[in-house]
């Protein structure tokens, strides 16, 4: 009986610990810090380009210039799947809009 006790105590409960403090670990950062990263990654590039605006105002424009009309749900929403998932698509946009409108300029 005492040999199960020291298990317990010397095994079972640090791995429970361990394990509890990993899962809160992984979840702050999955759900706060990762975006937070990703966020400041995006604008960094866009300051790299000189790019004056922000990412809200490219997916609006973008889409305003495609002719799409979307929610401002719909746009927060895109922010946030291209800044975790595709940052690229920002530049991708602005150099689309910028492109056209240059044309459209020329003549």
């Amino acid at each position: 009986m005492l040999f199960l006790s020291i298990f317990i105590t010397a095994l079972i409960i640090p791995l429970s610990l361990v394990a509890i403090i990993g899962i809160t670990a992984y979840l702050i950062y999955r759900f706060a810090l990762h975006d937070f990263l990703c966020n400041r990654n995006v604008n960094g590039t866009l300051r790299e380009f000189n790019i004056k605006k922000t990412q809200y105002q490219i997916i609006k424009e973008y889409y305003a210039f495609k002719g799409q009309e979307i929610s401002e749900k719909e746009i927060s929403r895109l922010q946030k799947r291209y800044r975790q998932h595709e940052p690229d698509q920002f530049l991708s946009m602005y150099d689309s809009m910028r492109d056209k409108s240059d044309t459209e300029k020329k003549n």
